[in-house]
């Protein structure tokens, strides 16, 4: 099989991974004249998004997409019946260098099958990113998956040469052993722990001055599949603030279920509306930079709404709260309002130090004044009763049906 037909075959199958984001880790470029590529922004190849903005575009593809093991919701598992390739070291080592060259891409996101061992398919994994930094001195982003229960030489070895490092639980803990009866979760969140470890060694090797050991700069991420089991948002987001909280996750990504051919009938048959993996990303933010708690999120039926976002959605169940003085009220409160997010909170603080807030003013802070004047008192602004009407509200920022994923 000739390398082209393996990259349409591999960067397809790689598709279904949503944690390859290449910001966090530390900037490195080539314009010494030594060493290929960078870590600044500028078929297999993905696009994400730098927190500021930047574009970055990475190659996607799989060592291989043959694998031991047989979960359900993966169109790789071993049951599956799809073509099967697998490239060697040096194809992948070539395709990143030369997509780099003609400016296609800026990093390499590499993820395999498990094959013969877990130690046997990591080492591979490992050579690659080897090869790339020592052999031709790359320096563009690397994201590596970790293999669960590989050894823990070649964990510290892929850190050394990966700026980020991931290994993906998909699903809440109770549908793990259903859908993936391989999987060990045990094996996987002792891996995620042995990661957190050696995060933990570089950072406070760094506080202390000396030259910290180089491990995954970036940190560590997890990918939840939504929709492809029963379990429901509160269950979900609960999962997400546990791996945080544990091992000090940098992202959790979220992929909405995309049913796959021959499939199991212990899943569904429709994918879930898309909209509902936007709102989990939403109240991931929420958790993450807000302060808010998986309870106060989500509540009833443990399923965020898809119509409003959860922030809206949380602040018209607690309309006792609001509408809230922006001159007085403090930087936690500040942050419950929807339409303020945190450098709009910063600017309103340090503004309302020397003059007082105006609707007019919320512009130049980059405020949606649509949204916050309902929940908002200012030196010249108090809701009427129509803006403060919870069912109004409510309809008023309800998106069209196409938004939600429902039709076009």
């Amino acid at each position: 099989m000739d390398v082209q037909r393996k990259l349409e075959i591999l960067a397809d199958a790689a598709k279904y991974d949503a944690s390859c984001a290449s910001s966090g880790t530390e900037m490195r470029d080539s314009s010494d004249g030594k060493g290929l590529g960078s870590t600044a922004p500028g078929m297999g190849i993905c696009h994400s998004y730098a927190p500021d903005g930047r574009c970055i575009s990475l190659l996607k593809v799989l060592l291989t997409n043959a694998c031991n093991y047989d979960c359900l919701y993966c169109v790789n598992r071993t049951s599956s019946n799809v073509p099967r390739a697998r490239f060697t070291i040096d194809e992948i080592v070539k395709l990143t260098l030369d997509f780099y060259r003609r400016n296609y891409i800026e990093g390499l996101f590499l993820s395999s099958g498990i094959i013969r061992s877990a130690d046997y398919t990591m080492e591979q994994v490992v050579s690659v990113a080897r090869k790339l930094r020592e052999d031709h001195h790359f320096r563009g982003y690397i994201h590596l998956k970790t293999i669960p229960e590989a050894d823990d030489t070649l964990i510290a070895e892929a850190g050394k040469y990966a700026d980020r490092l991931s290994i993906n639980i998909e699903v809440p803990e109770d549908s793990l052993a259903k859908l993936a009866p391989e999987k060990d979760v045990r094996a996987i969140r002792r891996t995620m722990g042995r990661l957190r470890l050696k995060l933990d060694e570089a950072t406070e090797a760094g506080a202390s001055k000396a030259k910290p050991p180089r491990f995954a700069p970036a940190g560590q991420s997890t990918q939840m599949i939504v929709g492809a089991d029963s379990s429901n948002d509160q269950t979900i987001l609960a999962t997400s603030a546990n791996l945080y909280g544990a091992y000090r996750l940098k992202r959790v990504y979220y992929s909405a279920f995309s049913p796959i051919p021959d499939s199991s009938r212990a899943l569904p048959l429709a994918a879930p509306p898309l909209m509902r993996e936007h709102r989990l990303y939403q109240a991931d933010w929420l958790m993450r930079f807000y302060e808010f708690a998986v309870e106060e999120i989500v509540e009833g039926a443990g399923m965020l709404p898809l119509d409003i976002d959860p922030k809206l959605a949380w602040a018209l169940r607690h309309r006792d709260r609001f509408p809230l003085d922006v001159a007085r009220a403090s930087r936690e409160e500040l942050l419950r309002v929807p339409g303020f997010g945190r450098k709009a909170v910063d600017r309103i603080i340090a503004t309302r130090r020397l003059t007082s807030i105006r609707a007019a003013d919320l512009g130049r802070l980059h405020i949606p004044k649509q949204k916050a004047l309902p929940f908002i008192i200012l030196s010249d602004h108090r809701p009427s009763p129509r803006l403060l009407d919870t069912a109004s509200l409510a309809e008023r920022f309800k998106p069209k049906a196409a938004q939600l994923g429902f039709g076009f």
